[in-house]
């Protein structure tokens, strides 16, 4: 690693005041999830309760709790079916909670559990209404333990792994540094677990799509996203502004050697233009409901003369969503090249697409607004890509 590198990266951690420490099942519980690793987890609240005395503001993701249900219900920890699973999160959650609860009460912090879907953060007010309370949980002086509610998620309202929320709980939290304590200690070239030739980077500038590739996935048994998920879990929250550290969380003070500059673990350094805290919500947590096809004039307009999408611009409307729901849009070649939340109801904008704005009211009977989409509430993509299915 080089000076400068360091000198941003010491920079950068020391400057950090807000905190999202993520915490694998594979920690927790090891890779048979057949004994609770009490002195790992006494170690994290101990370093958690140290950055809380230096005055930072820190957050736990923890995973566990299917892991720790399977385990008392006696049921293998994977191939379950959804109710099984659900079951396990039911059983397992209250003995998370109550296993951080104890760790952090004996160093004289109380926890705040927060339990999430994709659901809560994709809504507006419900995203802005748990940023207030975990902000107000801080304030008091407790450590949110923030874990995805397994006990209701099914596919359509789940984050998909801890990685993920851990990622949009950075962006909720408007943190400076993602910590993810892994069993591994860091992104090497290939698994370790199966290559030994694999060799450890230490610092990683931004991800490319070599990083990607070489990453792959975990062979550990707890966790469900692999080192993959971390990675993209990385990218993401380096769109917001935040830097990343995967760090071996079985390592006593690990998270506090990083936080502190040793060269332990991974570095990922954020993105200099960051996406603001609503542009990345528009981007990773809302999932679209359909896709605007637009004119090459149209195209051009949004992505460089820093216009709004007028439904002039529409050719073509593709899915059913309602007013407010993310859109992608797509240019007349069907790349899709920005999301947005639109601002017509699907059957409304298939009946204007084409019109000037001061037809809408003639058309409709009236006019909720002049712009299809407008400029700030669009995020563009770099490369173009294909639609998501709707």
């Amino acid at each position: 690693m080089t000076d400068e590198r360091m000198a941003r990266r010491a920079k950068l951690l020391a400057g950090a005041r807000r905190i999202v420490v993520k915490v694998g099942s594979g920690v927790i519980t090891g890779e048979t999830y057949t004994d609770i690793s009490d002195a790992v987890v006494g170690g994290i609240a101990r370093q958690v309760a140290a950055l809380v005395r230096e005055g930072r503001k820190v957050a736990v993701v923890s995973s566990g709790s299917v892991a720790l249900g399977a385990r008392s219900l006696k049921v293998p920890r994977h191939g379950l079916s959804i109710p099984v699973k659900q079951a396990a999160a039911a059983v397992g959650q209250g003995s998370l909670i109550s296993l951080w609860g104890r760790h952090l009460a004996a160093e004289g912090l109380q926890v705040g559990q927060v339990l999430l879907t994709h659901d809560d953060l994709s809504n507006r007010r419900r995203f802005l209404n748990s940023r207030n309370t975990i902000n107000q949980l801080i304030e008091f002086g407790a450590v949110p333990v923030i874990n995805e509610n397994d006990t209701v998620a099914v596919h359509e309202i789940k984050f998909g792994d801890n990685d993920t929320l851990s990622a949009r709980a950075t962006n909720l939290l408007e943190a400076d540094v993602l910590a993810i304590l892994s069993d591994v200690d860091g992104l090497y070239t290939a698994d370790p677990r199966r290559d030994p030739s694999a060799r450890k980077i230490d610092i990683v500038e931004k991800v490319t799509e070599e990083i990607r590739a070489g990453a792959g996935d975990s062979s550990t048994r707890t966790g469900l996203g692999g080192m993959a998920s971390k990675v993209r879990a990385a990218d993401e929250a380096a769109k917001s502004g935040a830097a990343t550290i995967i760090i071996p969380g079985v390592r006593p003070n690990s998270l506090i050697e990083a936080l502190t500059g040793a060269e332990v673990g991974t570095f990922f350094f954020p993105h200099e233009d960051r996406l603001s805290s609503k542009h990345h919500w528009i981007e990773f947590t809302l999932k679209p409901q359909g896709l605007v096809v637009v004119d090459e004039g149209a195209r051009r307009a949004l992505t460089t003369g820093g216009k709004s999408l007028l439904a002039k611009g529409v050719v073509e409307v593709r899915g059913e969503f309602e007013s407010g729901e993310a859109v992608e849009i797509a240019g007349p070649d069907g790349a899709v090249f920005a999301k947005g939340l639109v601002n017509y109801h699907a059957f409304e904008l298939e009946r204007i697409k084409g019109a000037h704005t001061s037809d809408i009211e003639r058309i409709l009977g009236y006019k909720m607004n002049d712009e299809a989409i407008h400029r700030d509430d669009m995020v563009f993509f770099t490369g173009a890509r294909t639609s998501s299915p709707s």
